[in-house]
């Protein structure tokens, strides 16, 4: 059972030595689109993180004060993709909302990522204010 903190969410000890291990080894999309989010002055004032552990899972990125994360998905089989929607719906149920996008869109179209995912973050906004 995840461990929790009056006001955190749960996490598991194992997942955030994992994590730890999985933050030094960023693949090429992971570092394209994390020094975008770094380098972009539209995110100040938010904190995302690398490779979060968060209930039961690590998501690539995660932003707290929007309960967001992104992640990047391989060109999978069938059953990573079960697995990453069931893994969606799980986070979705304790209030975080994911975002996914491929290796493929942004080895290719990191602009266009890039503006879907400022668009996402500012619905994002709008839904926590309501």
């Amino acid at each position: 059972m995840p461990e929790t903190k009056k006001g955190f969410l749960p996490f598991r000890k194992d997942l955030q030595e994992k994590a730890r291990d999985n933050r030094r080894n960023l693949n090429r999309p992971e570092a394209k689109l994390w020094y975008e989010i770094l380098s972009n002055r539209k995110f100040l004032g938010y904190r995302f993180l690398r490779q979060k552990s968060v209930s039961d899972y690590i998501v690539d990125f995660f932003c707290s004060e929007l309960k967001l994360g992104i992640e990047i998905d391989g060109e999978s089989h069938n059953k990573q993709q079960e697995y990453d929607k069931s893994r969606t719906l799980n986070l979705n149920r304790i209030g975080i909302k994911l975002i996914r996008y491929s290796n493929n869109d942004i080895m290719c179209n990191l602009e266009g990522v890039y503006l879907d995912l400022e668009e996402k973050v500012k619905e994002r906004e709008e839904e926590l204010q309501e």
